[in-house]
Protein backbone atom coordinates (compact mmCIF):
# COMPACT_ATOMS: atom_id res chain seq x y z
CA UNK A 1 0.00 0.00 0.00
CA UNK A 2 1.54 3.55 -1.00
CA UNK A 3 0.35 6.19 0.91
CA UNK A 4 0.44 10.13 0.16
CA UNK A 5 0.13 12.89 3.04
CA UNK A 6 -1.61 15.87 3.10
CA UNK A 7 -3.41 18.15 4.76
CA UNK A 8 -7.38 17.16 4.23
CA UNK A 9 -10.29 19.51 5.77
CA UNK A 10 -12.36 18.15 2.61
CA UNK A 11 -13.78 14.20 2.81
CA UNK A 12 -15.65 12.33 5.44
CA UNK A 13 -17.94 9.59 4.52
CA UNK A 14 -19.49 7.16 7.56
CA UNK A 15 -22.41 5.48 5.44
CA UNK A 16 -24.13 5.11 2.13
CA UNK A 17 -26.92 7.82 3.88
CA UNK A 18 -25.81 10.48 5.61
CA UNK A 19 -26.81 14.01 3.51
CA UNK A 20 -24.03 14.05 0.51
CA UNK A 21 -22.82 16.98 -0.04
CA UNK A 22 -19.77 16.79 -2.69
CA UNK A 23 -19.65 13.86 -4.92
CA UNK A 24 -17.53 12.89 -7.88
CA UNK A 25 -18.90 12.35 -11.14
CA UNK A 26 -17.98 11.63 -15.41
CA UNK A 27 -19.74 12.21 -18.13
CA UNK A 28 -20.04 8.90 -20.15
CA UNK A 29 -18.51 11.05 -23.34
CA UNK A 30 -16.74 7.66 -24.42
CA UNK A 31 -19.33 5.35 -23.45
CA UNK A 32 -18.92 1.98 -25.20
CA UNK A 33 -19.56 -1.66 -24.94
CA UNK A 34 -16.19 -2.41 -25.99
CA UNK A 35 -15.24 -5.14 -24.14
CA UNK A 36 -18.41 -7.23 -22.39
CA UNK A 37 -17.38 -7.48 -18.86
CA UNK A 38 -20.76 -8.39 -17.48
CA UNK A 39 -24.09 -9.39 -18.02
CA UNK A 40 -26.04 -6.39 -18.83
CA UNK A 41 -23.70 -5.63 -21.40
CA UNK A 42 -23.69 -8.85 -22.88
CA UNK A 43 -27.28 -8.55 -22.93
CA UNK A 44 -26.99 -4.70 -25.29
CA UNK A 45 -23.51 -5.51 -26.90
CA UNK A 46 -25.77 -5.49 -30.16
CA UNK A 47 -27.81 -2.73 -29.42
CA UNK A 48 -25.07 -0.79 -27.96
CA UNK A 49 -25.29 2.76 -26.33
CA UNK A 50 -26.71 6.01 -27.77
CA UNK A 51 -24.08 8.75 -26.58
CA UNK A 52 -26.09 11.13 -27.18
CA UNK A 53 -29.18 9.97 -25.00
CA UNK A 54 -26.79 9.06 -22.29
CA UNK A 55 -25.04 12.73 -22.24
CA UNK A 56 -28.59 13.80 -21.75
CA UNK A 57 -29.70 11.33 -19.22
CA UNK A 58 -26.13 12.42 -17.61
CA UNK A 59 -26.48 16.03 -17.69
CA UNK A 60 -30.13 15.79 -15.85
CA UNK A 61 -28.73 13.71 -13.30
CA UNK A 62 -25.83 16.13 -12.29
CA UNK A 63 -28.37 18.91 -12.53
CA UNK A 64 -30.86 16.74 -9.87
CA UNK A 65 -27.93 16.21 -7.34
CA UNK A 66 -27.03 19.92 -7.77
CA UNK A 67 -30.82 21.26 -7.53
CA UNK A 68 -30.39 19.07 -4.01
CA UNK A 69 -27.38 21.57 -3.05
CA UNK A 70 -24.90 18.83 -3.81
CA UNK A 71 -21.34 20.00 -4.92
CA UNK A 72 -20.55 17.82 -8.29
CA UNK A 73 -17.26 17.18 -9.58
CA UNK A 74 -16.63 16.17 -13.41
CA UNK A 75 -13.51 14.55 -13.75
CA UNK A 76 -12.07 14.66 -17.40
CA UNK A 77 -13.19 12.00 -19.50
CA UNK A 78 -10.92 10.28 -22.05
CA UNK A 79 -11.63 7.93 -25.13
CA UNK A 80 -9.39 5.01 -24.04
CA UNK A 81 -11.71 4.52 -20.61
CA UNK A 82 -15.08 3.57 -22.00
CA UNK A 83 -16.46 2.81 -18.59
CA UNK A 84 -15.03 6.24 -16.56
CA UNK A 85 -18.82 6.83 -16.19
CA UNK A 86 -18.44 4.19 -13.17
CA UNK A 87 -16.38 6.62 -10.77
CA UNK A 88 -17.83 4.61 -7.58
CA UNK A 89 -15.36 1.41 -8.65
CA UNK A 90 -12.42 4.02 -9.08
CA UNK A 91 -12.51 4.44 -5.16
CA UNK A 92 -14.27 5.07 -1.86
CA UNK A 93 -14.28 7.06 0.98
CA UNK A 94 -14.17 5.81 4.66
CA UNK A 95 -13.86 8.69 7.53
CA UNK A 96 -11.70 11.43 5.61
CA UNK A 97 -9.86 8.85 3.44
CA UNK A 98 -10.39 8.23 0.11
CA UNK A 99 -9.28 5.02 -0.73
CA UNK A 100 -7.68 4.82 -4.32
CA UNK A 101 -8.93 1.46 -6.07
CA UNK A 102 -6.37 -1.47 -8.05
CA UNK A 103 -9.15 -2.19 -10.94
CA UNK A 104 -9.00 -5.22 -11.76
CA UNK A 105 -9.82 -5.08 -15.74
CA UNK A 106 -7.76 -4.31 -18.23
CA UNK A 107 -10.56 -2.38 -20.21
CA UNK A 108 -10.67 -0.04 -16.60
CA UNK A 109 -6.85 0.06 -15.60
CA UNK A 110 -5.77 3.69 -15.74
CA UNK A 111 -9.00 5.30 -14.39
CA UNK A 112 -7.16 5.45 -11.12
CA UNK A 113 -5.08 7.87 -12.48
CA UNK A 114 -7.29 10.30 -13.28
CA UNK A 115 -9.16 10.34 -9.65
CA UNK A 116 -5.25 10.43 -8.19
CA UNK A 117 -4.60 13.68 -10.60
CA UNK A 118 -7.33 15.33 -9.68
CA UNK A 119 -7.29 14.29 -5.43
CA UNK A 120 -3.49 16.19 -5.66
CA UNK A 121 -4.43 19.27 -7.66
CA UNK A 122 -7.15 19.68 -4.77
CA UNK A 123 -4.20 18.76 -2.43
CA UNK A 124 -6.54 16.16 -0.78
CA UNK A 125 -5.01 12.69 0.89
CA UNK A 126 -4.82 9.30 -0.20
CA UNK A 127 -4.17 6.08 0.44
CA UNK A 128 -3.04 3.94 -3.16
CA UNK A 129 -4.42 0.49 -2.60
CA UNK A 130 -1.40 -0.70 -5.26
CA UNK A 131 -1.20 -4.07 -4.17
CA UNK A 132 -4.56 -5.49 -3.12
CA UNK A 133 -7.64 -5.99 -5.67
CA UNK A 134 -10.86 -4.18 -4.56
CA UNK A 135 -13.27 -1.56 -6.50
CA UNK A 136 -15.89 1.12 -4.61
CA UNK A 137 -18.51 -0.96 -6.22
CA UNK A 138 -18.11 -3.63 -3.42
CA UNK A 139 -17.85 -1.78 -0.30
CA UNK A 140 -20.86 -0.24 1.58
CA UNK A 141 -20.41 1.57 4.86
CA UNK A 142 -22.83 1.93 7.57
CA UNK A 143 -21.09 3.72 10.56
CA UNK A 144 -18.58 0.94 12.31
CA UNK A 145 -19.56 -2.07 9.39
CA UNK A 146 -17.88 -2.33 6.37
CA UNK A 147 -19.55 -5.00 3.95
CA UNK A 148 -16.77 -5.97 1.52
CA UNK A 149 -18.21 -7.89 -1.58
CA UNK A 150 -16.13 -10.64 -2.80
CA UNK A 151 -15.98 -10.97 -6.44
CA UNK A 152 -13.66 -10.99 -9.44
CA UNK A 153 -13.03 -7.60 -9.08
CA UNK A 154 -12.07 -7.82 -5.00
CA UNK A 155 -10.25 -10.23 -3.03
CA UNK A 156 -10.07 -11.48 0.58
CA UNK A 157 -6.75 -10.33 1.12
CA UNK A 158 -7.82 -6.50 0.23
CA UNK A 159 -10.66 -7.14 2.67
CA UNK A 160 -7.54 -8.51 5.23
CA UNK A 161 -5.76 -4.63 4.42
CA UNK A 162 -8.54 -3.25 4.90
CA UNK A 163 -9.47 -4.45 8.27
CA UNK A 164 -5.57 -3.87 9.25
CA UNK A 165 -6.21 -0.41 8.51
CA UNK A 166 -9.00 0.31 9.94
CA UNK A 167 -9.35 -1.28 13.30
CA UNK A 168 -12.07 0.62 14.20
CA UNK A 169 -14.47 -0.56 11.71
CA UNK A 170 -16.17 -4.24 11.74
CA UNK A 171 -14.93 -5.31 8.05
CA UNK A 172 -17.65 -8.06 7.05
CA UNK A 173 -17.35 -10.24 4.01
CA UNK A 174 -19.76 -11.11 1.77
CA UNK A 175 -20.04 -13.63 -1.28
CA UNK A 176 -22.31 -13.31 -4.17
CA UNK A 177 -22.81 -14.58 -6.68
CA UNK A 178 -20.16 -13.18 -9.80
CA UNK A 179 -22.27 -12.69 -12.70
CA UNK A 180 -23.87 -9.82 -10.61
CA UNK A 181 -20.52 -7.69 -10.97
CA UNK A 182 -20.68 -6.08 -7.74
CA UNK A 183 -21.81 -6.09 -4.28
CA UNK A 184 -23.70 -2.67 -4.56
CA UNK A 185 -25.65 -4.86 -7.94
CA UNK A 186 -27.39 -6.95 -4.94
CA UNK A 187 -27.65 -4.94 -2.08
CA UNK A 188 -27.58 -1.25 -0.96
CA UNK A 189 -28.16 0.62 2.58
CA UNK A 190 -30.42 3.52 2.27
CA UNK A 191 -31.01 3.91 5.72
CA UNK A 192 -30.18 3.07 9.35
CA UNK A 193 -33.13 0.31 9.40
CA UNK A 194 -33.72 -0.53 5.60
CA UNK A 195 -31.74 -2.04 2.99
CA UNK A 196 -32.64 -2.95 -0.29
CA UNK A 197 -31.37 -6.70 -1.22
CA UNK A 198 -31.82 -9.44 -4.14
CA UNK A 199 -31.51 -12.62 -2.38
CA UNK A 200 -30.74 -15.24 -5.03
CA UNK A 201 -27.42 -13.85 -5.92
CA UNK A 202 -26.73 -14.25 -1.68
CA UNK A 203 -26.36 -17.09 0.77
CA UNK A 204 -28.68 -17.83 3.31
CA UNK A 205 -26.05 -16.90 6.04
CA UNK A 206 -25.87 -13.53 5.00
CA UNK A 207 -29.54 -12.80 3.47
CA UNK A 208 -30.11 -13.51 7.87
CA UNK A 209 -27.58 -11.26 8.69
CA UNK A 210 -28.92 -8.19 6.72
CA UNK A 211 -32.69 -9.24 8.13
CA UNK A 212 -31.17 -9.31 11.99
CA UNK A 213 -30.13 -5.63 10.96
CA UNK A 214 -32.15 -3.99 8.49
CA UNK A 215 -35.83 -4.04 7.42
CA UNK A 216 -35.57 -5.57 3.56
CA UNK A 217 -37.09 -4.63 0.56
CA UNK A 218 -36.39 -7.75 -1.51
CA UNK A 219 -35.55 -6.59 -5.33
CA UNK A 220 -36.97 -9.02 -8.02
CA UNK A 221 -34.94 -10.97 -10.81
CA UNK A 222 -36.93 -8.03 -13.16
CA UNK A 223 -35.97 -5.21 -10.92
CA UNK A 224 -31.79 -6.63 -10.01
CA UNK A 225 -31.43 -6.78 -13.71
CA UNK A 226 -32.79 -2.78 -14.07
CA UNK A 227 -30.21 -2.08 -11.39
CA UNK A 228 -33.18 -1.65 -8.61
CA UNK A 229 -30.54 -2.08 -5.63
CA UNK A 230 -28.51 0.65 -7.18
CA UNK A 231 -29.87 3.68 -5.99
CA UNK A 232 -28.15 6.94 -4.64
CA UNK A 233 -28.89 8.02 -1.09
CA UNK A 234 -28.65 12.00 -0.23
CA UNK A 235 -29.69 12.37 3.08
CA UNK A 236 -33.05 13.07 4.86
CA UNK A 237 -34.29 10.00 3.35
CA UNK A 238 -34.25 11.18 -0.41
CA UNK A 239 -32.89 8.84 -2.50
CA UNK A 240 -32.06 8.66 -6.78
CA UNK A 241 -33.86 5.94 -8.24
CA UNK A 242 -35.27 4.67 -11.69
CA UNK A 243 -38.47 5.46 -12.75
CA UNK A 244 -38.78 1.77 -14.48
CA UNK A 245 -38.40 0.20 -10.96
CA UNK A 246 -41.73 1.17 -9.78
CA UNK A 247 -42.36 -1.38 -7.14
CA UNK A 248 -38.87 -0.78 -5.59
CA UNK A 249 -40.00 3.02 -5.68
CA UNK A 250 -43.40 2.28 -4.05
CA UNK A 251 -42.08 -0.03 -1.30
CA UNK A 252 -39.54 3.06 -0.29
CA UNK A 253 -42.56 5.55 -0.10
CA UNK A 254 -44.24 3.55 2.16
CA UNK A 255 -41.35 3.48 4.23
CA UNK A 256 -41.32 7.38 4.09
CA UNK A 257 -38.49 7.50 1.25
CA UNK A 258 -38.65 10.60 -0.81
CA UNK A 259 -38.27 8.87 -3.86
CA UNK A 260 -36.53 11.24 -7.08
CA UNK A 261 -36.56 9.47 -10.09
CA UNK A 262 -34.71 10.48 -12.72
CA UNK A 263 -34.24 7.83 -16.34
CA UNK A 264 -30.63 6.97 -16.63
CA UNK A 265 -32.19 3.55 -18.62
CA UNK A 266 -29.15 4.56 -21.29
CA UNK A 267 -26.10 4.30 -18.98
CA UNK A 268 -27.57 1.19 -17.22
CA UNK A 269 -26.71 -0.59 -20.52
CA UNK A 270 -23.67 -0.86 -19.42
CA UNK A 271 -24.16 -2.36 -15.98
CA UNK A 272 -24.15 0.44 -13.36
CA UNK A 273 -27.12 3.02 -12.30
CA UNK A 274 -26.83 5.78 -9.71
CA UNK A 275 -24.44 4.38 -7.21
CA UNK A 276 -21.83 3.04 -9.63
CA UNK A 277 -22.02 6.73 -11.15
CA UNK A 278 -21.31 8.95 -8.22
CA UNK A 279 -18.03 8.74 -6.32
CA UNK A 280 -19.38 9.76 -2.71
CA UNK A 281 -16.06 11.97 -0.70
CA UNK A 282 -17.99 14.69 1.84
CA UNK A 283 -21.27 13.73 3.37
CA UNK A 284 -22.48 15.25 6.51
CA UNK A 285 -24.56 13.14 9.29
Amino acid sequence: MEEREKTNHKTFCMSEYDTLKRVILCQPQYMTIREVINETQEHFKDEGIHIERALEQHDEFVNTLKNNDIDVILLPYHKKYPEQVFTRDIGFTLGQTIFVANMATDVRAGEENVLKQWLEDEEISYYNLVEERIEGGDVIIDRDTIYVGLSNRTDQKAADQLQHLLNKFNVITIDFKEKYLHLDCVFNVVSPDVALVYPKALSKKDIELFASRYDLIEVSEEEQFQLGTNVLSIGNKRLLSLPVNERVNKQLRSRGFEVIEVDITEIIKSGGSFRCCTLPILREG
